[in-house]
């Protein structure tokens, strides 16, 4: 499942529980192949924000490269990574930060 955030919703998404976060942008042509790996995952759920509509949290985060991640825990950023990954990658980055 994808849910898609913005500057009013971020902050309080984040705030419990293990959340991974896909920092994208519209023109980003790996983004959109991004996207087609993160809709075939439909057994975790991921955070979408549009950069181009959030620049105080891409910011904030030091976002600089487009699909960049984060995983945040309670609220806290824990690990950052960016670039296209597929499925098999990106579920052994998040699950090794399940425990």
């Amino acid at each position: 499942m994808i849910i898609e955030l913005n500057e009013n919703n971020f902050y309080e998404s984040v705030s419990k529980g293990l959340k991974i976060v896909e920092f994208y942008t519209n023109w980003c042509g790996f983004c959109s192949k991004q996207n087609a790996v993160l809709n075939e995952m439909d057994n975790i759920t991921i955070y979408k924000i549009n950069a181009d509509e959030a620049p105080s949290i891409v910011r904030k985060y030091g976002i600089h490269s487009f699909p960049s991640f984060i995983i945040f825990k309670n609220g806290k950023d824990i690990h950052q990574f960016s670039g296209l990954h597929n499925k098999f990658e990106l579920m052994s980055i998040i699950t090794r930060f399940m425990k």
